[in-house]
């Protein structure tokens, strides 16, 4: 009978670790750790620091919109307030009115972040979908708008700013080196990454998706849909609040910039971007948002065109972002399928390279005539010299633009007829494998 009763109990089974995912959370650790000691100069250290913050506003940012399906057009608020309390916080340990270490006042803006949450999402979550996301809209121009109402907060157009350097250094840290302020950033940004990946494994960060995908029936079998999107938009303020009051410790200036209308489409941007329907697609939409906000914005006058174009043509071919297609390409390289395409991507990127030279020299042109013409007709577009008023220079931008856009379509023709029948492969060996079991 003890030998019945022991067959009868429930066996228990031990999960098994996911050995692929902790060896990406390493590499991500990795590379935080040595990448500025591959890119040491201050310019890089500068964009190294900008894009752990990026990742962390980018990453809360798709709690709302990737995990939740909620469309905010005002979500700087949250990050700006956040930074605003920080340097606030940081301006009252300067004045020695309050005993906190320099590394903890992020945690000043996260509270901030999520105290205004907490009180502007209890309306915000109240509708969901387009009143969801106008309400959002009114309260980031709210805000905005507040910040040049209150100087004594928001310090008027000036800003508010601020020392990070305060009393002597602890362990040889002060802050005062970018190297150090950027590591404090590495720190927050593998840490609150690791946590809102962790939120997303929760049963509340699954209600979530289930709220985002179906609601009436979340509300059928007894869940409050308001009160999901509501503990989901707190969690979003507090770890978008870090990422401004890491900001904060980085700049020593904050402004009211920060809670601008631009700021918060530049959050949806580069997260749909880099792909809201996976948890790293913001992640590289944060390093592009730097590299297009820094780097691009100085190499010509006419990026915010390009910016445009680029997201016209996501939408368009990719709307799943950047991280759709490198899950689809991974997929067909798990079936061994990826390996034929390779000559198709050369002359799509070849083609598509020389459609985009033809039209950047078109456009360099026109920005020239229109805003430097006081320096002459000519102007340098990569490597060459161009003659703004020169019928040659239009003439050969056109030819160039022509001849790679007819290419271009034809190699696109080719590609669409080769990708579907590899994904009718896959589909078969699916099939095959299934009822194989």
């Amino acid at each position: 009978m003890a030998a019945n009763r022991r067959a009868s109990r429930p066996r228990s089974h031990v999960k098994p670790r996911n050995l692929g995912r902790w060896v990406l959370w390493g590499l991500f650790a990795l590379v935080l750790a040595v990448a500025p000691q591959l890119w040491s100069s201050g310019f890089a250290l500068t964009m190294l620091s900008q894009m752990g913050i990026a990742i962390i506003a980018c990453l809360a940012y798709n709690i709302l919109l990737g995990q939740g399906g909620m469309l905010s057009f005002g979500h700087a608020v949250y990050t700006g307030l956040g930074a605003f309390l920080a340097i606030h916080t940081l301006n009252l340990v300067g004045n020695g009115q309050l005993a906190l270490p320099v590394s903890l006042v992020p945690l000043a803006g996260g509270a901030g972040g999520l105290c205004f949450a907490a009180l502007l999402g209890y309306i915000t979550t109240k509708k969901a979908g387009t009143p969801f996301a106008m309400i959002t809209l009114g309260i980031g121009e709210l805000v905005w708008a507040m910040s040049l109402m209150l100087p004594e907060f928001f310090g008027g157009e000036g800003g508010i700013s601020s020392n990070r350097v305060v009393g002597g250094p602890v362990w040889g840290i002060s802050f005062g080196p970018q190297i150090q302020v950027y590591y404090l950033i590495a720190f927050y940004c593998f840490v609150c990454t690791a946590l809102m990946f962790a939120f997303t494994r929760t049963p509340l960060g699954r209600m979530l998706n289930a709220v985002r995908d179906n609601p009436e029936r979340v509300e059928f079998i007894g869940y409050s849909t308001q009160r999901v999107r509501y503990l989901a938009f707190m969690a979003s303020g507090l770890f978008s609040g870090l990422a401004g009051g890491l900001a904060a410790i980085n700049f020593e200036l904050v402004t009211a910039e920060v809670v601008s209308a631009g700021r918060s489409g530049a959050y949806l941007l580069f997260v749909f971007l880099g792909g809201a329907g996976f948890f790293f697609g913001p992640i590289i939409g944060a390093v592009l948002m730097v590299v297009a906000l820094v780097l691009l914005s100085e190499l010509t006058q006419a990026w915010l065109l390009y910016l445009g174009l680029i997201f016209v043509f996501m939408v368009m071919y990719a709307p799943g972002g950047i991280s759709s297609l490198i899950m689809m390409n991974l997929r067909a390289a798990a079936f061994g399928k990826l390996r034929p395409l390779l000559a198709s991507y050369l002359a799509l990127g070849g083609t598509a390279l020389t459609m985009l030279v033809g039209a950047g020299a078109m456009v360099e042109m026109v920005y020239h005539l229109q805003l430097d013409e006081a320096l002459g007709p000519e102007l340098k577009f990569m490597g060459a010299t161009l003659n703004a008023r020169g019928l040659d220079s239009w003439f050969g931008g056109a030819f160039i633009l022509v001849v790679g856009g007819v290419l271009f379509e034809v190699v696109r023709r080719h590609f669409v007829a080769q990708w579907g029948r590899a994904q009718t492969e896959i589909e078969r060996e699916i099939q095959r494998r299934e009822a194989a079991l």
